[in-house]
């Protein structure tokens, strides 16, 4: 154990390795509609089926040649047009030219396309200010996509970037991984619903707002469970009923020192315990397990602490389990402190923070305030976590800090 390592909390990077080591990546799967396939993940290699272009064509406006022709003369007539979707049929004389449009079908024969800027027309004569290097401004049948070719991996998430590849390929149906489904729910007598009225001691509970709309961003099926009393039967009962309905279970609360017991209690009877805190603040009260076939993940009760959690421990579970193998950690930059960032050593703290470029283009950052993990306004304003690592203490202005902009998730 290091000098700052703390008695019984397990390091953030060991306890992702056991969350993925832990996780079996989904094995069901399905057929979408190209309209419906963004934000799915491929199940299988997709090929291409045509060639890309399907024909040599023209990449500029101009005049398809011969090279040859173009030799003893710099003035050849037009001997027709080939547009793109009309192209040129019929004989095409020797010692003459086609006029030709950008996309259109390279006419058979012609060598090169002479882009219209460098042509002088009289009629239909067309004279040549250049001469012509073989193959300039054809684009050959299959320069792009070859038939065959794996257009996207196995694993990939679709976006506004792969989408309209399939369209170009002329696919219609793609083969997607099922969607993970995560059931989830908050702990707490003091909790109350958006709209209602606050009692003495009651709060509103944010954490379900928090949990949905990160899931969806993790492409996931996000069920709602509500909130569950601090009572062992209806504990019991939304857990078993989580695990009947979804691959994993996400709670908010319940499982601080002093508050674990019922939780603990369900999974030695239901399930098992893998971990139970993590050397991470916010969010040392983390709980990992299974509850009957469902992964379990226990979250903090503070609202920060949720959001943290699942950004940093739970993204990358999800991620393996829906079969998302083209899925990449968080990018991690060197910045410059322009403020000072409170720390003890002993847990890595992801703090809230604003980055940006000063004035000679260097990469600075700086606090947005309230660090507690109940202070989510200081994390709307942010744009980054600065990570500061266990056994680091206070940072000062001008030290080199790691950060991590946020993701699509949190964006």
């Amino acid at each position: 154990m290091g000098c700052c390592d703390t008695p019984g909390l397990m390091p953030v990077s060991t306890a992702i390795e056991t969350l993925l080591n832990d996780t079996t990546p989904i094995t069901a799967t399905e057929t979408v509609s190209l309209i419906n396939a963004q934000n799915r993940i491929t199940s299988e290699d997709i090929l291409s089926p045509i060639n890309v272009p399907p024909f040599a064509n023209s990449a500029m406006d101009g005049y398809a040649v011969r090279c040859e022709d173009l030799v003893a003369t710099q003035t050849l007539p037009l001997a027709g047009k080939s547009f793109a979707g009309v192209p040129f049929e019929g004989d095409w004389p020797k010692g003459t030219c086609i006029r030709i449009m950008t996309g259109a079908e390279i006419p058979e024969g012609a060598d090169a396309v002479i882009m219209q800027e460098q042509t002088s027309v009289e009629g239909d004569n067309v004279t040549f200010t250049v001469l012509p290097v073989a193959q300039q401004n054809i684009r050959p049948m299959g320069d792009d996509v070859k038939t065959g070719d794996v257009v996207i991996p196995k694993g990939t998430l679709l976006t506004p970037r792969e989408v309209p590849l399939l369209a170009t390929l002329g696919i219609a149906d793609v083969p997607v991984m099922r969607r993970p489904t995560v059931a989830f729910f908050s702990t707490g007598d003091e909790l109350r619903q958006v709209g209602e009225t606050l009692g003495k001691g009651e709060i509103y509970d944010s954490n379900r707002y928090t949990i949905r709309a990160m899931l969806e961003k993790m492409h996931c099926e996000a069920i709602d469970l509500g909130v569950v009393p601090d009572c062992p039967e209806k504990l019991r009962e939304a857990f078993l009923h989580a695990a009947d309905i979804a691959d994993v279970i996400v709670t908010s609360g319940g499982v601080s020192v002093g508050e674990a017991d019922y939780t603990k209690d369900i999974l030695d009877q239901e399930g098992e315990v893998g971990f139970w805190k993590i050397a991470i603040k916010p969010g040392k009260p983390f709980a990992f397990g299974r509850v009957k076939g469902a992964l379990f993940c226990g979250l903090p009760g503070n609202p920060v602490s949720v959001l943290v959690t699942l950004h940093v421990l739970v993204q990358p579970l999800l991620a393996k389990l829906s079969g998302h193998t083209q899925w990449q950690p968080t990018i991690q930059l060197k910045a410059k402190a322009e403020s000072r960032f409170k720390k003890s050593p002993g847990r890595a703290d992801y703090q809230r923070a604003v980055y940006r470029l000063d004035e000679n283009g260097d990469l600075i950052v700086g606090t947005t305030g309230n660090q507690g993990s109940g202070a989510f306004s200081s994390l709307s304003v942010a744009n980054c976590f600065a990570v500061l690592e266990q056994d680091r203490g206070h940072v000062e202005v001008g030290e080199s800090v790691t950060i991590e902009p946020f993701n699509a998730v949190l964006s």
